[in-house]
């Protein structure tokens, strides 16, 4: 009931690390791209590693750089490509999906759970096309599944169906945590419209259906609001890890440019109830002391 060669523990993470915009904070004002990487897994133990879903199957040399500049304790979470997700609509995908996770196989233990993010429309008709991957899907390797079709949020058959199905499987159900994004009107701001924009603004249904529970925390410009609106986790995280499981917390704010910032602000707040210790330094604002 534990992550791969540790411990129940919290992973920590954002949704990318190739951010040049976090260069002179998270990173070296002059870092290189190629060094983001090993400066991000100094401070964070996870990522969510999004760029699978645009790009799909990484080339074997870039899956063998990541395994040497990640430590055997980090996890990166890729989802699966949207090729398979919102074209083929997990139909007809067994070739494909064994070639993905072939590629990412020389990632060891870094495997975290690979998310399945479903389209917005891929509701419970849809349903036996998931639990065909599901029951194929190899053992060995963690999944997850973020649905966003509405009957699924109104606790009725559609989503008792969904839950059920998971928890066969031991599949968590990933929970999009969108409430201080939304808690505001964008008004003139562009970071917040483009952000309401992009996520769905979906009910937080907070249950762990699986070992790995994966929470995707979409933050507010804000500090104040976003602190009180993680308050609840504070409770819930340390309750997961007392019951065996490894949970995932990914921190996203608008255009992510505060992400890193939010994610030290957060993890303080659980600080004292799971008795962590301080987050690593920044690289970027360690060289800043330097000087």
């Amino acid at each position: 009931m534990s992550d791969r060669h540790s411990g129940p523990r919290l992973h920590l993470g954002l949704p990318m690390w190739a951010n040049a915009d976090w260069r002179g904070s998270l990173y070296p004002r002059q870092a290189a791209s190629g060094d983001f990487l090993a400066d991000y897994a100094r401070v964070f133990s996870s990522v969510e590693g999004n760029t699978t879903f645009y790009s799909g199957t990484p080339r074997a040399e870039t899956v063998a750089a990541w395994a040497r500049r990640a430590p055997p304790t980090f996890r990166f979470c890729f989802k699966l490509p949207a090729t398979l997700t919102h074209e083929r609509r997990l139909t007809g995908i067994d070739a494909e999906l064994e070639a993905f996770l072939d590629g990412l196989a020389p990632l060891g233990p870094r495997l975290g759970p690979v998310m399945i993010q479903l389209p917005r429309d891929f509701g419970v008709a849809e349903l036996p096309a998931l639990e065909r991957v599901l029951a194929r899907w190899p053992a060995g390797v963690p999944c997850s599944v973020e649905v966003r079709a509405r009957e699924f949020f109104h606790k009725g058959s559609a989503e008792q169906r969904l839950n059920r199905l998971l928890i066969t499987h031991n599949v968590d159900r990933v929970m999009l945590d969108v409430r201080p994004l939304f808690a505001t009107p964008a008004g003139d701001d562009p970071r917040l419209r483009a952000a309401q924009a992009e996520k769905p603004r979906l009910p937080l249904h907070v249950l762990s259906t699986g070992e790995r529970p994966i929470v995707r925390f979409i933050g507010h410009l804000d500090t104040a609001l976003n602190r009180r609106y993680f308050a609840p986790w504070v409770e819930r995280l340390p309750l997961w890890i007392k019951q065996g499981k490894t949970p995932f917390l990914f921190v996203h704010t608008p255009d992510n440019r505060q992400a890193p910032a939010l994610a030290r602000t957060l993890h303080e707040a659980l600080g004292q109830a799971l008795d962590l210790p301080p987050l690593a330094a920044f690289p970027g604002e360690r060289q800043a002391t330097l000087f």
